[in-house]
């Protein structure tokens, strides 16, 4: 047991930790359309405010992860808190896109922050109050992320784009001044190596592949660099994979992938979360693009948040329920019925994007099969891997789904470009059809590879289940 420093404090700064994550990612994907006009930029490029977040989660998650469970846990997380700080002041400086995006990534180090602030509530708390405030950070994240949509869309309505940013590089200092005031000190823990060479692989594997995928329309399929770029991802990824093999302090342990119902799992949570982000990243430019001449609404970026926000309440209640039903018919049934449930959203998306009340309705249907699908995650894991890598399993589970949510982000990008017209502000209404069809494949590719995973996926025992909820939180986070 960590000595606490205030006992009675330390819960609500950790809440307030998750509360950062909350808002790194509420200034994501509704001020995108935002960034492209203030700046002068194109989708692709200011889209990158968004993907270059969610590819620095991917990388940092399990980096953040692993240096917190050694004996620097208090300095990773006051380090990761001053990343997060400098980058909101990048972002929110008046220096152009470029140290807006490196801002941007900067903040994307705090995606990786969950996990830690659950590792000190499990060591720093007991009994009951340590289960209730690892639920209550996993509710904090989602809940937070839809209630930050509108709020940081109000922000920057009244004081500008740069306003929303300001206050989020001022909440991270506050977190910051908090966490260095309450956190206890680092657990008396042995020191587990960094794979550096792993980190370093993967992160420029991933940022070469999205470069490729959000750049494809302005360099063109003809262009030699564009295959140049991803035949050198696609390179560098094959010596990740060979490379995580072989080390014996691997970033991401790929052994825990092995076997139909671990290997389905992780695949299904890449694919969630790119069906996941192809919504939340289109719907927001949907909203907000001028009506005449295109299919937009014309609406305000406040608009624009509040129709992400029953994404996050469906999720929540959904992975409530989905947990309770997982307990008693196991996760085999629940993931194929959540991808069926998303992929109806894509099919009102296609039809049904004439109202603004409809983007509402396909947004709260997105959260119910989002939200169901990530809750029955953790108890498919755990009933394919030994208990004590439990913990490693979720995590890589984690990093797939940032690994997706960036895709989608990237894709959403190129296909919303594609379908732009010379001379035109926005994307015509093909562009969403073919987001709408491109979502609609991927979930039901999720619902075929989840009911072949063998067998009925046996129920979580109690003990098994604390693991899990200790390990990463149920939930959706994003950009």
């Amino acid at each position: 047991m960590t000595a606490v420093r205030s006992p009675r404090a330390l819960v609500p700064v950790l809440m307030f930790v998750g509360t950062v994550v909350a808002v790194i990612s509420s200034l994501g994907a509704p001020l995108v359309p935002a960034v492209a006009q203030n700046m002068g930029a194109s989708l692709p490029a200011a889209q990158w405010s968004l993907t270059i977040t969610l590819l620095v989660g991917a990388v940092a998650t399990p980096v953040v992860g692993r240096l917190g469970d050694g004996p620097h846990r208090r300095p990773v997380v006051l380090i990761v808190l001053g990343l997060v700080t400098v980058g909101g002041v990048l972002a929110a400086l008046p220096l152009g896109l470029e140290w807006l995006i490196a801002g941007r990534g900067l903040q994307g180090f705090g995606l990786g922050l969950t996990p830690v602030a659950i590792a000190i509530a499990r060591d720093a708390l007991t009994g009951e109050r340590s289960r209730s405030t690892v639920a209550a950070l996993s509710v904090t994240v989602v809940a937070g992320v839809g209630l930050g949509y509108p709020t940081a869309g109000l922000i920057a309505e009244v004081g500008g784009l740069h306003a929303a940013y300001w206050t989020g590089a001022g909440i991270s200092l506050l977190a910051l001044l908090a966490a260095a005031a309450v956190l206890p000190p680092s657990p008396d823990a042995p020191s587990r190596r960094l794979d550096v060479v792993g980190a370093v692989l993967l992160g420029t594997a991933l940022a070469g592949l999205l470069l490729a995928l959000g750049e494809t329309e302005t360099w063109g399929w003809t262009s030699p660099l564009l295959w140049i770029v991803t035949a050198g991802a696609v390179a560098v990824l094959l010596g990740w994979l060979l490379w995580e093999a072989r080390t014996p302090w691997p970033l991401v342990d790929l052994r825990l992938a092995r076997g139909r119902v671990a290997g389905s799992a992780h695949v299904a949570a890449l694919l969630v979360g790119l069906s996941n982000y192809l919504l939340l990243a289109s719907i927001p430019i949907l909203a907000q693009a001028p009506p005449a001449g295109g299919a937009g609404f014309g609406t305000s970026i406040v608009v624009a948040g509040l129709i992400l926000l029953p994404f996050s309440l469906a999720s929540v209640v959904a992975g409530r329920i989905a947990r309770s039903f997982t307990d008693r018919a196991g996760a085999r049934l629940v993931l194929p019925v959540a991808a069926l449930v998303q992929s109806g959203a894509f099919v009102l998306f296609l039809v049904a994007r004439t109202e603004l009340w409809q983007l509402f309705v396909v947004m709260a249907v997105t959260g119910i099969g989002v939200g169901a699908a990530f809750a029955a995650f953790p108890a498919l894991i755990i009933s394919a891997v030994p208990p004590h890598e439990t913990g490693s399993a979720m995590s890589l589970n984690q990093v797939l789904r940032y690994v997706g949510f960036a895709v989608g982000s990237a894709l959403t990008a190129t296909v919303l470009t594609a379908a732009t017209a010379p001379g035109t502000p926005a994307p015509g209404s093909s562009g969403y059809g073919t987001i709408a069809g491109i979502g609609f494949a991927v979930c039901v590719t999720t619902a075929v590879v989840t009911w072949l995973i063998p067998g009925r996926t046996p129920a979580p025992n109690p003990a098994a289940a604390h693991r899990t909820q200790d390990a990463v939180p149920d939930g959706v986070t994003g950009g």
